[in-house]
């Protein structure tokens, strides 16, 4: 049998008695019931947030070592990269640990990614945000090395495409990710199809890439472009959205390029 909550509608129930009588009491029960009910959804959400904080980390670094393989060897570089993301994350040694033992698995040849990347998906639920900081994350470790090669742009592909995130908007992110590697002197060439210059001085061109807009737009669309990344990027959404504490770090160093690259745009057009 169900046992209900009555904690809140006891209590409040009693408070509304003594200021309003009866109806009071009505009235309190009600608002009673309404916060145990609340309440309840908080306990649901914490189970959930933890398996999705779980999943998010499991798969980013399985998938690292799956890309750290693309190539068929994984070279220095690649495991020095790997453990300058963990520092950037600040893990403990219990996490590292597990986080070496997830990139050693995604380096085997049996590693099942598009079942991994299928199980993600089902566990955050299309939450747009989660699936977004995994690709973010995963795109700038590709991009630690300055490039990404043909073989890791397949894979980040093969995930992008996993997740129902189109194409075009993948595209959309790697662009706005060179420009910002750029941005803090990080830039290098990109083989996939596209290149881009090595590290210099930031310009006026990158700052609009960096937002994701033209050069052509209006001052509005430039204020909206802006919020609307800094809104994505806020620790505290992040957190409500079940990101680890240890990947909001990663995810949101970004937000110092994108506010470097609107104040040159801003000083450029004239406007506040």
């Amino acid at each position: 049998m169900m046992q209900l909550n009555w904690g809140g509608k006891i209590i409040l129930g009693l408070l509304g008695m003594l200021v309003g009588g009866p109806i009071g009491l009505g009235i309190g029960v009600l608002i009673g019931h309404m916060l145990d009910k609340g309440a309840a959804q908080v306990q649901n959400v914490r189970p959930q947030q933890a398996e999705v904080q779980k999943a998010l980390f499991d798969t980013v670094f399985s998938i690292m070592g799956h890309l750290a393989k693309a190539d068929g060897r994984v070279s220095e570089d690649e495991i020095a990269q790997a453990r300058a993301v963990m520092d950037r994350m600040k893990l403990n040694e219990e996490q590292r640990a597990e986080a070496i033992a997830l990139f050693n698995r995604g380096k085997e040849a049996d590693f099942p990614l598009d079942a991994t990347v299928a199980e993600f998906a089902s566990t955050v639920k299309h939450r747009k945000q989660l699936i977004l900081v995994l690709l973010e994350v995963l795109l700038q470790v590709a991009l630690a090395d300055g490039e990404i090669h043909e073989a890791e742009e397949e894979i980040l592909v093969r995930v992008a495409e996993g997740l129902g995130v189109p194409r075009a908007q993948f595209q959309q992110i790697l662009n706005m990710l060179l420009a910002q590697a750029q941005f803090s002197g990080a830039g290098g060439a990109y083989r996939g199809g596209q290149s881009s210059a090595g590290p210099s001085r930031p310009s006026l061109g990158q700052a609009y890439k960096v937002l994701g807009v033209s050069e052509s737009a209006s001052n509005q669309e430039i204020k909206k472009a802006y919020r609307k990344l800094m809104s994505e990027h806020h620790p505290d959404k992040l957190a409500a959205k079940g990101v680890p504490d240890e990947m909001i770090r990663m995810a949101t160093e970004k937000t110092a390029e994108i506010s470097k690259a609107y104040d040159m745009i801003k000083d450029n057009r004239g406007f506040k």
